[in-house]
């Protein structure tokens, strides 16, 4: 507030002596508020989810795993851990996910049908998917899409992603890696053409991680109708930001059925199929 009092000043003092002149100048500077000191920044205080957690010891089972509710896939024991190893080197998930992934497909080993996959990239999920079948004795097939080269064309009013986007990858290098051949099945190309000759197959199970409007569509198309009563879809990227028309794909597929997806905080989004009845009226 004192700094154009000084300038005016200044000014003014132009016509004094300059002993007297010197000495107001240095006078007025002297009332001028000093900058203040910075203030430090105060640590933010410890994150306590409960009261007295002390009290829990000895009730509650790894209350390590409670941030601030129970999270299974922070346990280094868990059983889903081992298979998650297995795919993780060529895989673009995350531990939450793949406990979501492996214990649905649990949920679906008494159902017909078999196990799809649509949207294989390097075989991480897929790796995971076929042990589990195989620990499980399941005599389900797992029947792996994609086109092994990259993304196909996108629509960039819907997709964030680029045609050949993840092409870093080849079908063979995908056998090798996911193994177990006498349970898994290849079907390399685009959908929804890969999906010919498979109309009377029964699935009770689908993982669907193909992160573009039209393959998200073209799979839920084929998929729904055939899905076993009790199976569910899990959709991969239908929170990610990067894939905006794999959300819009799934939202536009069930618009106005008596189907709703669930939506997972793992940026997951799982479709039930609780009755047999058509998508729409």
């Amino acid at each position: 507030m004192y700094a154009p009092c000084v300038l005016y000043t200044d000014r003014r003092l132009r016509a004094r002596p300059p002993m007297l002149k010197k000495y107001l100048i240095a006078l007025l500077r002297r009332l001028e508020p000093s900058p203040p000191a910075p203030v430090p920044p105060v640590p933010p205080a410890p994150v306590r989810y409960y009261s007295d957690a002390a009290e829990l010891e000895g009730l509650v089972d790894n209350l390590d795993f409670y941030q601030p509710v129970y999270h299974p896939w922070l346990d280094p024991a868990a059983p889903f851990q081992r298979y998650g190893a297995l795919g993780a080197a060529h895989a673009l998930g995350s531990p939450d996910r793949y406990y979501v992934l492996l214990t649905l497909l649990e949920q679906a080993l008494s159902l017909e049908g078999d196990v799809w996959e649509c949207g294989v990239y390097k075989g991480g999920t897929a790796r995971m998917i076929a042990a589990f079948l195989e620990d499980r004795g399941s005599p389900k097939r797992l029947l792996l899409f994609d086109t092994f080269a990259g993304m196909p064309a996108t629509d960039p009013s819907r997709d964030w992603h680029k045609q050949g986007d993840f092409d870093d990858t080849s079908l063979d290098a995908v056998r090798e890696f996911v193994g177990f051949p006498e349970r898994c099945d290849y079907y390399p190309g685009q959908f929804p053409s890969t999906f010919a000759g498979l109309e009377r197959r029964a699935i009770a199970f689908a993982h669907i991680d193909a992160d573009i409007y039209r393959s998200i569509t073209d799979c839920l198309e084929f998929i729904w109708p055939r899905l076993a009563v009790g199976g569910c879809v899990v959709f991969d990227d239908y929170g990610f930001p990067t894939c905006p028309g794999a959300r819009r794909a799934v939202d536009d597929f069930f618009a106005g059925s008596i189907f709703r997806p669930l939506v997972l905080p793992t940026g997951q989004a799982i479709a039930f199929k609780s009755i047999p009845a058509p998508l729409r009226d």
